[in-house]
């Protein structure tokens, strides 16, 4: 999955868009009934009110057109102006580095982490900030309904390791903010706990059903579409997988449908790619590299040749 927050690139589709592609679910839902949600389930995840730091937007603008979307000190005022308005008083951040981060190295994301922690003991709030790589997709899934399936299958104790890395490490720390525990190791043992007996899933599924949404796709994934071709891509030489930029698989996601180019795009929820291999990983000549899933022939064609040039074998 390639991560969505508030400065991305907007190649794949956002976190409003995975989340409906459960159907039924609202994500349109006013303040007051957000804050009633959160009292009654302890959890609510919506969109952006129109009301929600108004500014940011227009400022943002100003900034892609003049050619100032990557100055630290404007992303990170983007980012906790948002914070702040929603009234979070301890917040957690996940600070991504590599091609499919703004940050393309770790010492910029330091950099970037440093000075949002800072806005935040200005504004008086505990703020934690987590550095995360995003060289490759976290997980194997890219796409839609197809990131929302493997959070499913992580909670159902099905779990990629290195979305179980930065899901513990994040988790941890909310967990020391929340007082729930200063030990962040034990706070990981805590939420292993809760996704092995089934707590952490009738959570989300709670979540699901509250905001109108269809639980019986949790319930059984083999309910949500697929899409029209599932095409796999083969290695067609032995060795090791050295890159697998995520910028690049973002950017073929959007040819598949998974995201848009202009605001106003349609999204195909069920297409997307599925990566059997990723960075580390040996291959062999014939080896499934990975699965475009496409509701365009053509297009998927494409898709498998520009896949076979992204990844890096040696």
């Amino acid at each position: 999955m390639l991560k969505c927050l508030e400065e991305d690139f907007g190649y794949t589709g956002g976190t409003i868009d995975k989340l409906e592609s459960i159907p039924g679910y609202n994500t349109n839902l006013n303040e007051i009934e957000f804050v009633e949600n959160v009292k009654k389930i302890g959890i609510s995840l919506i969109g952006q009110t129109l009301n929600l730091a108004p500014a940011d937007k227009k400022i943002y603008a100003l900034r892609d057109a003049t050619s100032t979307t990557e100055s630290i000190p404007l992303i990170a005022s983007s980012i906790m102006s948002k914070k702040i308005a929603a009234g979070a008083n301890k917040i957690v951040l996940d600070v991504t580095y590599g091609s499919g981060a703004f940050m393309k190295t770790k010492e910029k994301a330091q950099e970037l982490a440093s000075t949002m922690i800072r806005i935040g003991k200005l504004a008086n709030r505990e703020t934690i900030a987590v550095i995360t790589s995003m060289e490759e997709p976290l997980g194997r899934c890219v796409g839609n309904s197809l990131e929302v399936i493997e959070a499913i299958e992580f909670l159902n104790g099905k779990m990629e390791n290195d979305v179980k890395d930065v899901v513990l490490k994040l988790g941890s720390n909310m967990m020391k903010l929340a007082g729930k525990g200063d030990n962040l190791e034990e706070n990981k043992i805590k939420m292993l706990e809760n996704v092995q007996n089934g707590k952490a899933l009738e959570k989300f599924k709670e979540l699901v059903k509250n905001q109108c949404g269809d639980v019986s796709y949790i319930e059984d994934i083999n309910r949500f579409k697929k899409a029209k071709y599932i095409i796999p891509v083969y290695s067609e030489k032995d060795g090791r997988v050295k890159s697998l930029k995520a910028e690049s698989i973002g950017k073929l996601s959007v040819l598949l449908g998974a995201g848009r180019i202009k605001k106003d795009d349609s999204i195909y929820k069920e297409v997307g790619i599925v990566l059997n291999k990723k960075i580390g990983h040996n291959v062999k000549n014939g080896d499934i590299l990975a699965y475009i899933h496409s509701n365009d022939e053509d297009k998927a064609e494409k898709a498998k040749e520009e896949l076979k040039k992204i990844y890096e074998i040696e």
